[in-house]
């Protein structure tokens, strides 16, 4: 039965963002708010289909920890499905992304249109420097700009990995840093895919304010994702 319900939500949830690609491609041409609310629409359906079929649910909690205006987003990634939720979350997300995904055809233009920030990590230094200046250019909405600071995702319970990238952006923006803890790997693949009945958390945790030193700054995110991560861990075995 799980190994049904994973095959039919795998085909849910592909398929529904491929035909909805190709439907959102008139959106090209109106402002982006119209493709703000197409995207929200897609994930309410993911989200759905993941529960009706794939029997998982998902809860977000901490939502009233997110505070007003423009904000740097430092989460745990341990599935594809991670992009889903904070559509759900957050009213405007921006995410960072590799500039591989920004040359797929038609997937690479909606997120041009949507205003992603794209970084090409093979250029080091002015990759950074180009991903500051574009982020500054978003955040000049009330936007929510998500990194994941480990860099690719991990398995539920690995040992963390944050890379100090997530530090120069803190530093250079000079934003509030919301961590987010998930434990997204314990029912879902990789890729996205249900692989065990249960509830999938999203925990928004305690803001850090700007202005700290780099190493405080990683020691309190690192510490704040992890333990919360590992009690949701704990929670959903």
């Amino acid at each position: 039965m799980r190994r049904l319900r994973a095959i039919l939500y795998g085909g849910w949830l592909y398929g529904v963002t491929a035909v909805l690609t190709v439907l959102f491609l008139p959106l090209l041409f109106l402002p982006r708010e119209a493709l703000r609310r197409a995207i929200h629409l897609w994930a309410k359906l993911a989200i759905w289909g993941l529960r009706i079929i794939g029997g998982v649910r998902l809860e977000i909690r901490g939502a009233e920890r997110l505070p007003p205006g423009a904000l740097l987003i430092a989460a745990k990634h341990q599935s594809m499905f991670d992009i889903i939720p904070p559509w759900a979350a957050m009213h405007d997300p921006i995410f960072v992304m590799k500039t591989e995904l920004m040359g797929i055809p038609l997937f690479g233009w909606l997120c041009r249109k949507a205003e992603m920030v794209e970084v090409d990590r093979g250029a080091a230094a002015q990759a950074m420097r180009q991903l500051i200046l574009d982020a500054r250019d978003r955040l000049k909405e009330p936007r929510q700009l998500i990194i994941f600071p480990e860099g690719t995702r991990q398995q539920p319970g690995a040992p963390p990995d944050y890379k100090p990238g997530v530090a120069g952006i803190y530093r250079d923006l000079g934003l509030t840093c919301v961590p987010v803890a998930t434990n997204s790997g314990v029912h879902l693949d990789v890729h996205g895919v249900a692989k065990s009945p249960g509830v999938v958390v999203l925990e928004i945790l305690e803001p850090i304010p700007p202005g700290l030193k780099r190493a405080d700054f990683m020691r309190l995110l690192e510490e704040r994702i992890e333990t919360a991560s590992n009690a949701l861990l704990r929670e959903g075995l």
